[in-house]
């Protein structure tokens, strides 16, 4: 029987709507997941932790902040498994509904005065939801775009599910500026802070409207219909996705994990422990952090996707390399411009951290899509960058705070991340470069040693 005809890229305008559904639904998804987050600097811990001194009450919001973390390792298993099984586009839509399910109703969750200590034990099964669907989310999203384009430009138009994050980060803090900038203290720790989790609901409903007009990747159709034929051939079954990633490609999953623990540490320290340190250290309002987090978010937005077009000409591992780098040469200078309590110091300080998380970001839809075959692909990728965040950014905030009470300095928070630069150096110096990959080839296995590595890549 003949081989199927490879899948063809998708055309510019049918691309084009493909990124649109992956971008809003990841903006829906990290705005969910960093809500959480600023409301664990500002609020959670007077709401849930009250009997707590503030810094202490702080490292324990902090801690259920992290307990989402550890979901999104068990939420890439499972999603990863069946979107390799099932597809990219039915796992999407659930980890949408999962996801604004569990932000809406912690808008409802009522606080530790009404109900006591449940409250605390509600909030953390919640973000455990919050966690395992955005484990799912990320790995689906890139690669729906990365398998509907060609290899020539995959790195700029992959690079657009990831400004997400800042785009997410963007209408989580802009909603909580806003309402801390027209309601007293009391009202928003009385009412005001649910808005923003209650207005989740909504958005998932045109996430979803969106999510739900496109096709599933040509990639994966091919890959699928080729599975089939051996199986109905050969009386082959094939194995478990993440059994053949860990057999295959284990080396590429410990590269995945490497590379993004300085992308990861930086970026929660960056945009997360930022505003426990300029309010509890600097002396700073909760509104000048908020509002320097904005606009450094809203550049961060921009610049990814020119960083994701420069991978595609001088490669994932130099653009890469830039961020990482340049994220350790200004962690100090970060931390000395907060300090000096003006605006546009703290401006200058997240701005330009996020350019340089930016390149490191940028390219990693692509380069991690490009380390594994079709159908292990979803597994591979999603395996890769979660597991990584259970040590990266799960105790980022967490051990920044603690390191922060105990020197009361931040030249300790500034070592820190300093040393996952180093594991991501290394870890790229490990990498092979992947941009002339063609997913396609991985799939069919017809790639030379100089394009897929040092071994030949197994079909899944």
């Amino acid at each position: 029987m003949p081989s199927p005809a490879p899948a063809q890229p998708q055309a510019p305008r049918d691309l084009k709507k493909i990124v649109a559904a992956s971008l809003i639904g990841t903006t829906i998804e990290w705005y969910d997941f960093f809500l959480y987050g600023a409301a664990a600097a500002l609020v959670f811990n007077k709401l849930f932790f009250p009997d707590s001194d503030p810094l202490v009450g702080t490292l324990l919001s902090f801690l259920t902040y992290a307990v989402g973390f550890a979901a999104r390792p068990i939420g890439a298993l499972v999603f990863g498994h069946f979107g390799d099984r099932l597809g990219r586009k039915k796992l999407l839509v659930y980890s949408l509904l999962l996801m604004g399910g569990a932000t809406f109703l912690i808008g409802l969750i009522p606080t530790h005065a009404t109900i006591g200590s449940a409250a605390p034990v509600l909030l953390t099964a919640l973000r455990l939801v919050q966690g395992f669907a955005l484990g799912g989310e990320w790995g689906g999203a890139v690669l729906l775009v990365a398998e509907h384009g060609d290899a020539r430009r995959r790195g700029f138009w992959a690079s657009w599910p990831q400004t997400g994050a800042p785009a997410g980060q963007l209408l989580a803090t802009g909603v909580l500026a806003t309402l801390t900038a027209t309601l007293s203290d009391a009202s928003f720790n009385s009412w005001g802070w649910r808005v923003p989790f209650l207005l989740s609901g909504l958005l998932v409903l045109v996430g979803l409207w969106i999510r739900l007009s496109v096709d599933e990747s040509p990639v994966f159709k091919a890959a699928l219909a080729a599975a089939e034929r051996r199986k109905s051939e050969q009386a082959v079954s094939e194995r478990p996705p993440v059994l053949a990633v860990l057999r295959d490609h284990w080396r590429d999953v410990l590269i995945a994990m490497g590379t993004r623990m300085a992308e990861n540490i930086s970026y929660y320290v960056v945009t997360a422990f930022i505003l426990v340190y300029a309010t509890e250290h600097a002396d700073t309002s909760k509104q000048t952090a908020l509002n320097a987090v904005l606009i450094a978010s809203a550049v961060h937005f921009v610049t990814i996707p020119l960083w994701g077009a420069l991978s595609d000409r001088i490669g994932r591992r130099p653009v890469y390399l830039i961020g990482a780098l340049g994220m350790g040469i200004w962690i100090y200078p970060f931390f000395t411009l907060v300090d000096r309590q003006s605006f546009g110091a703290m401006i200058t300080a997240v701005t330009v951290a996020l350019l340089f998380h930016g390149a490191m970001y940028a390219p990693q839809a692509a380069f991690f899509s490009e380390m594994f075959a079709t159908r292990m692909r979803y597994s591979g990728a999603s395996i890769g960058a979660q597991f990584s965040s259970v040590a990266a950014g799960a105790p980022a905030p967490l051990i920044a705070t603690a390191l922060l009470a105990q020197y009361d300095s931040a030249a300790p928070v500034a070592l820190y991340v300093m040393a996952a630069v180093l594991l991501t150096v290394i870890a790229l110096g490990c990498a092979e470069e992947t941009r002339h990959r063609d997913l396609s080839d991985i799939e069919a296995g017809e790639t030379d040693a100089e394009s897929v590595g040092d071994q030949p890549v197994r079909t899944a």
